[in-house]
């Protein structure tokens, strides 16, 4: 069955359009909440959100749909998507629900959901769901005497506090570190500042006044100008920026240059080897990690594993390796020791802490590797796909033969946008130009 509804981060799009109305939400909340009524009695689902103005419509259509089928709902107000999956498990939930479109502009939402366990579905029970989605669930309606309930959970962020907390090395404070932080106008923009303030951080909080419409404006992970200039202006050691849901991160170091999700996995990697905390003996990332990052473990006796784009198929391959780090360039980093998903959070904590145990500055810590010269370019479409055309088969595959051991070339589609993505990296920074240059012209004109 194709996939009709979930992309590789849940389900995404326009708020009030295509499948993102009110609509969709109910039946997702139908379908959903019948496939995971595991066993008689009391079933629960969480649901927690970012802060666009579509997110309580979309909640309370998924309210309605839960509780038509039988289930109880937890809502749990802005709260981070990690911090979805962490109470998923901690409530003995049967489900648990994350609504947001995470770095996307307020305009668009999307549906986030976790099974019982904290993780995120695989592609099979995405199936069946979008099956119930499109199917006759009226057979699965609850009697009218076991209709849900739902209530707020008012402490839910605090329960977030202190299990972000729990990952920072006990002996370690951060009494004299000054911390801007971006919390992108988004769902961290309460639950961050306290964690680093709890923890001894003078922290400079920046992106923590949302409106329903300011969620990634100018600011956060995808848009780090305001922390690059605020980390300058104030001084500041250190620069953390969280996304929408702050499921990714991205750090600022005290001259002001941003250090990518390749780094900070290096990073990380690199200490939990040297500490001999890592496991699995390598550290998992996505087929746009940088070759730089793997040639730097490699050196170390790290071995790489490369996944998917998507966290969800990062977490996959660590639990299929054994493997406790795992992430993307994009930010998401996923600590398995802590998380079943990726915490911007967590993972900016981590940074922290060798900061703190080195005494360096964030310059001379969080540049770990070269990055070999990479291009990535995007390519808008409006319908089917231009990488089916035979003439763009073509030139891929001779440009691929051409380029060979000289570096790598990865295309894709987009599971979230309407985009196709083309990256190259090599030794030869030119050359790389050429490659994409090459690839983005004949993708445009079939597109």
């Amino acid at each position: 069955m194709k996939r009709s509804f979930f992309g590789t981060d849940g389900i995404r799009g326009t708020a009030n359009r295509g499948n993102m109305t009110a609509d969709i939400a109910l039946k997702v909340g139908q379908a959903a909440g019948r496939i995971f009524q595991r066993t008689e009695g009391v079933h629960r689902v969480v649901i927690g959100k970012d802060t666009r103005l579509s997110g309580y419509m979309i909640e309370n259509a998924l309210t309605a749909g839960f509780t038509s089928v039988g289930m109880d709902v937890f809502l749990f107000g802005p709260l981070p998507t990690p911090a979805v999956a962490m109470l998923t498990r901690s409530l003995r939930a049967d489900l648990g629900v994350m609504i947001s479109a995470s770095h996307n502009p307020y305009h668009d939402n999307g549906i986030k959901l976790f099974g019982p366990d904290g993780y995120k579905l695989s592609d099979e029970v995405e199936r069946e769901i979008e099956a119930g989605i499109v199917g006759d669930v009226s057979d699965f309606l609850a009697e009218p005497t076991k209709i849900g309930r739902a209530k707020r959970v008012d402490d839910s962020q605090a329960r977030y506090v202190e299990f972000v907390k729990r990952s920072f090395p006990r002996h370690l404070k951060l009494d004299g570190l000054r911390i801007v932080l971006d919390c992108a106008n988004g769902a961290a923009y309460k639950v961050a500042p306290l964690v680093l303030w709890e923890l001894g951080a003078e922290v400079i909080p920046i992106g923590v006044s949302p409106d329903g419409f300011n969620i990634n404006d100018e600011v956060g992970s995808t848009a780090p100008g305001a922390l690059q200039a605020k980390v300058r202006e104030a001084r500041a050691d250190l620069g953390i920026a969280l996304d929408g849901d702050a499921d990714r991160v991205a750090i600022v170091d005290e001259k002001g240059r941003v250090v990518d999700g390749d780094q900070i996995l290096g990073l990380i990697g690199k200490r939990w080897a040297e500490d001999g905390r890592l496991a699995g003996g390598g550290v998992v990332a996505t087929i746009m990690s940088n070759l730089g990052l793997e040639r730097m473990l490699a050196g170390r006796g790290v071995k790489l594993a490369r996944a998917r784009v998507g966290d969800r198929y990062v977490m996959e391959q660590m639990r299929a390796q054994g493997m406790n780090v795992g992430g993307e360039q994009s930010g998401h980093i996923i600590l398995s020791d802590f998380s079943t998903t990726g915490d911007g959070l967590i993972a900016a904590l981590q940074v922290c802490a060798e900061l703190v145990e080195s005494g360096k500055k964030a310059s001379e810590v969080c540049r770990v590797f070269e990055p070999l010269p990479q291009v990535l370019k995007s390519v808008k479409f409006l319908n089917g796909s231009p990488l089916e055309v035979p003439a763009v088969q073509t030139e891929i595959q001779r440009i691929e033969t051409e380029f060979g051991a000289k570096g790598r070339v990865v295309i894709r589609r987009s599971g979230t946008e309407p985009v196709i993505r083309v990256m190259a990296e090599g030794d030869d920074e030119k050359l790389v130009k050429q490659v994409v240059g090459s690839i983005v012209s004949v993708i445009e004109k079939a597109a």
